[in-house]
């Protein structure tokens, strides 16, 4: 048999004679990665290792999935996931190197293996390795089944002879097909190898978790159908070196997308932070000060309490900077042409930096108002009051619109010890509530605000 050697790009699986810097098919850059490839008239016909086909039946009598939910006895991912886990169920848990995807399977593959057995399939390290990390993390179960194997086939017989209720692969990028000649890693490798694992679990209503490599942009590595042909997608997206881990689903078929799991690393392994207002609340002290404005944020159903930072200082560049940590930035850079268009503030020679703090990526619009109260206090050197929140879409107009879970937001602060708010009006198909012991004040533009924030200077105790 003779080989020849191919370009395929990782991205999308286009195949080149010669190597190139750009693939003509999907645009991506120095995605095109050498491989083998056999030529010659004979060639054997490959063969799936697990079959998954059924008889043709009427959609009346084809029946419904048992959504009977099993949990995995971590409460950030349970809320994640919908309340568990169903049967035949395949998530895709991916993640930066060192992020702790193997720590939180481990956790994860201990609370499981109280239901039925489960075999966790290593292709990165050896059965000691896990083992060690299992001392650890204090993981100790009789029901987890450790192999150390990268070929799918002796993959599959194990499954077959242990037969366990949940499977795990870490990872898939080392998979490979022993009847494909591509090395692991490959697009065709991760295509065919997941879709054998599905394959192979689906029928038996075994749950599949697949561990996957993200390339330095962030996104998934391998081909995006392995993407679509699992349930659930999961995403690690912090930094690898901050105290918080933060896990969304950006797939779900059996739950919601919108939420959002945070987790600590510890020692002992990944904790969930159930009460993440507490957790960003105790980090600010009790002091009134410039540039900083509290704000209740919402991650699906889910309130959380946090702050927004802002610094606006004398610039000493021809052209002033403008910087956001944890928010969207050209969304700042309309509030800040807002604020100079409505309010008069100039800060045409000044630097703007907006900061969210302890590591979250908030997209909820309802946090405008809190970067325009925070803006404007360190422009006008007037700190902010310590037991206010701050609560509204602000549009390019100077109007702050109705918001979503108002209630449940104000609820949220109420439960912190907040005193005020400063928010839009209440929507008309929200049930508003009496806050006791709450001063609500309805904010209906820009202006309405700097007057309230220059009532803070003038309530202002002088030294």
């Amino acid at each position: 048999m003779k080989f020849k050697t191919v370009y395929k790009c990782q991205n999308c699986g286009q195949s080149s004679a010669k190597w190139l810097g750009q693939c003509p098919s999907c645009g991506e850059w120095n995605t095109l990665v050498e491989e083998i490839e056999s030529v010659g008239k004979e060639k054997k016909e490959r063969r799936p290792l697990s079959g998954f086909s059924s008889v043709t039946v009427k959609l009346a009598d084809s029946g419904t999935l048992d959504e009977t939910r099993i949990r995995t006895g971590i409460s950030e991912l349970d809320r994640i996931l919908g309340e568990g886990l169903i049967k035949g169920q395949m998530v895709l848990l991916a993640g930066a190197p060192g992020i702790g995807k193997s720590t939180l399977m481990l956790q994860i593959a201990e609370a499981l293996s109280k239901n039925g057995p489960l075999l966790y399939v290593t292709g990165e390290e050896s059965t000691s390795q896990v083992g060690s990390r299992a001392n650890r993390l204090d993981v100790k179960s009789d029901g987890i089944y450790v192999l150390s194997e990268t070929d799918l086939a002796k993959i599959t017989e194990e499954y077959r002879r242990i037969k366990p209720a949940y499977l795990v692969i870490d990872s898939i990028q080392t998979v490979f097909h022993p009847e494909l000649s591509g090395s692991p890693g490959t697009v065709g490798q991760i295509r065919e190898s997941a879709g054998e694992l599905l394959r192979m679990c689906k029928p038996n209503g075994t749950v599949l978790f697949v561990l996957g490599h993200i390339t330095k942009d962030g996104d998934l590595a391998g081909p995006k159908v392995l993407e679509h042909i699992v349930d659930t997608v999961l995403y690690f997206d912090t930094e690898r070196y901050s105290l918080l881990r933060m896990l969304r689903a950006h797939k779900n078929r059996f739950g919601p997308t919108s939420e959002l799991g945070i987790f600590q690393m510890t020692e002992k392994g990944l904790l969930p932070v159930d009460d993440a207002s507490a957790f960003f609340a105790s980090a600010s002290k009790n002091t009134d000060l410039c540039g900083r404005a509290f704000t209740v944020a919402m991650e699906g159903a889910r309130p959380i309490f946090t702050e927004v930072q802002a610094l606006v200082t004398p610039t000493r560049y021809p052209f002033p900077r403008r910087m956001a940590t944890g928010l969207d930035l050209n969304r700042c850079q309309i509030l800040l042409a807002a604020i100079e268009k409505h309010l008069g503030i100039s800060l045409e020679s000044r630097d703007v930096f907006i900061n969210l703090p302890g590591g979250l990526k908030i997209k909820d619009p309802a946090l405008d108002l809190a970067v325009c109260a925070a803006v404007i206090s360190s422009a006008r050197e007037i700190p902010l009051p310590h037991d206010a929140v701050f609560t509204g879409e602000t549009g390019i107009l100077g109007q702050v619109a109705q918001t979503a879970w108002m209630s449940a937001r104000l609820k949220e602060a109420q439960r912190l010890g907040i005193k005020q708010s400063y928010n839009p009006p209440f929507a008309k198909n929200e049930t508003v509530r009496t806050f006791d012991g709450m001063s609500v004040n309805v904010m209906e533009d820009l202006e309405t605000l700097m007057r309230r924030i220059d009532t803070f200077s003038r309530s202002r105790p002088r030294a």
